[in-house]
């Protein structure tokens, strides 16, 4: 590689107009992986294309290849706290032939038609507890990174 070239291809950072590739790994607050790209391809997206929620993203701007950081990302910058709101209780009947069991991850659509998950909690006789809070809501969540690649976006 010639100092010009390596020029070219270092020194980026993580910013707007650049490509992010990286291994990461979110834990809950008592160290449980919720998810990991330890054990297969890495994550390439866009700075601010939407890939990750800003409180995540946020955090890696400035950083560059070969950076190895860990955050702790609050449920406010994260997937929000947990809303009583978002728990619903529906009526037996709703399901048709389903029949809910509590710990199911099930799709409804909302009034306009907007599909939403939603976890069963508990039944009780003919009414059914479905939570619509993103199961990450209310942690604290550890985010580690290990930045492999930042380049300047290709435009479409």
């Amino acid at each position: 590689m010639t100092d010009s070239t390596r020029s070219e291809t270092a020194n980026h950072v993580i910013g707007e107009g650049m490509e992010i590739t990286l291994h990461f790994t979110l834990k809950l607050e008592d160290g449980t992986v919720v998810d990991s790209t330890k054990d297969k391809a890495p994550a390439t997206f866009e700075f601010g294309d939407g890939n990750l929620p800003p409180g995540f993203e946020h955090p890696l701007k400035g950083l560059a290849p070969g950076a190895h950081e860990r955050f702790s990302i609050a449920p406010e910058h994260g997937f929000g706290q947990h809303n009583e709101h978002n728990i619903q209780f529906l009526k037996r009947e709703d399901f048709g032939e389903e029949v809910p069991e509590p710990g199911m991850v099930m799709s409804f659509a909302d009034k306009a038609g907007t599909e939403l998950p939603g976890v069963v909690k508990q039944i009780d006789g003919e009414r059914v507890e479905v939570d619509f809070n993103h199961p990450l809501a209310g942690h604290t969540l550890t985010f580690e990174v290990e930045v492999i690649t930042v380049t300047p976006a290709v435009t479409h």
